[in-house]
């Protein structure tokens, strides 16, 4: 039972975190070039979805978002319906941000990044794996079958060689001539929304009350050779807490590794917040200590153990997937600039 002392406590930390993304929002107000969405602090969801529910980033989100409820209606497990939804834009050679069909690194070698957590903190992860069209489910591996949570490189590779997986080519003649175009000039200037951090990121709350999630990606395209972003690392690209809620990122990972930027929005929902708000603050902390966050992109899409689920960033042009018993949508994630 909470003692009224407890109780009390409680809702201090949530009166707290919810006067925290005021504060950060009229920070952020005060640039008069920023049209930011201040109404999004007091929004309430309307459209609560019933157990089981999936949700994923971008368009190529729902694609992903019919194989995993292939699972989930038939009241399989969230975390086997994350692995098998985003193996889809994984084989996808027209995502080319993700798995078979990527861009390539500068060297010219597509490198995949992935990681999977279920409802009891169990997670795996790997990073900088060649040749493998499925990342995803070598990190399930990673997670069931070692003591381990990452594996990265060569280690990875033989891992998933000793699991039965092939090794095969993964770069396609697209992908190969947007590199060799990219050689001409050989200049790095990441792109914001446009075919360069487009990762599938998915998080799925099943007929059991149990969330878990994925995240897999070829990285952004034309990176240094040996670069890993956020989203094979558990807090930064995704994280999963069953007691509150999931995140998944998307946009510029080294911004979510450096604010541990998936964790935070969890904890954001642990204090009270909606998964929107969760979101807003999480993307505007990272906007005010970039001071220059008009040049890049942060994603944050979330959902809670209600079934509730939200989404913000700072660029416009992010979307996200939805998919439950009343059938599937995709949705315009709000942003700090329009």
């Amino acid at each position: 039972m909470t003692t009224k002392r407890e109780f009390l406590k409680i809702s201090l930390v949530g009166a707290t975190a919810l006067s925290s993304v005021g504060a950060l929002s009229t920070a952020l107000a005060e640039d008069k070039s920023v049209n930011h969405v201040n109404e999004t602090i007091d929004n309430k969801q309307t459209d609560i979805v019933q157990k089981p529910v999936v949700v994923s980033t971008w368009e190529h989100g729902l694609s992903a978002n019919r194989a995993a409820w292939q699972v989930l209606s038939v009241g399989g497990k969230a975390i086997d319906a994350v692995e098998h939804g985003v193996k889809v834009p994984e084989a996808d050679p027209s995502v080319m941000t993700v798995g078979y069909g990527g861009y390539p690194d500068r060297e010219g070698k597509v490198t995949l990044d992935a990681c999977i957590m279920d409802e009891n903190q169990n997670c795996g992860s790997v990073a900088f794996l060649q040749h493998i069209k499925h990342p995803i489910s070598v990190a399930r591996l990673v997670m069931d079958k070692t003591p381990h949570v990452m594996l990265v490189g060569e280690g990875a590779l033989e891992f998933a060689k000793s699991q039965g997986f092939k090794e095969e080519n993964l770069l396609t003649n697209k992908a190969k001539a947007a590199w060799q175009d990219w050689l001409k000039e050989s200049t790095y200037n990441p792109v914001i929304n446009v075919e360069n951090h487009d990762t599938i990121g998915m998080l799925a709350l099943d007929k059991y009350g149990d969330l878990s999630g994925a995240c897999t990606t070829s990285g952004a395209a034309f990176k240094m050779s040996g670069r890993v972003g956020d989203s094979p690392l558990i807090g930064a690209g995704l994280y999963v807490d069953n007691d509150i809620g999931a995140a998944t990122a998307t946009g510029m990972g080294e911004l979510m590794i450096k604010t541990v930027g998936c964790h935070l929005v969890v904890e954001m929902m642990r204090q009270g917040l909606s998964p929107e708000q969760a979101c807003i603050a999480a993307v505007e902390r990272i906007a005010q200590k970039l001071g220059d966050y008009k040049k890049f992109q942060v994603g944050f899409l979330a959902l809670n153990k209600s079934g509730e689920y939200g989404s913000y960033c700072i660029q416009s042009g992010f979307n996200y997937a939805v998919t439950d018993k009343s059938g599937e949508k995709l949705l315009d994630a709000k942003s700090i600039l329009s």
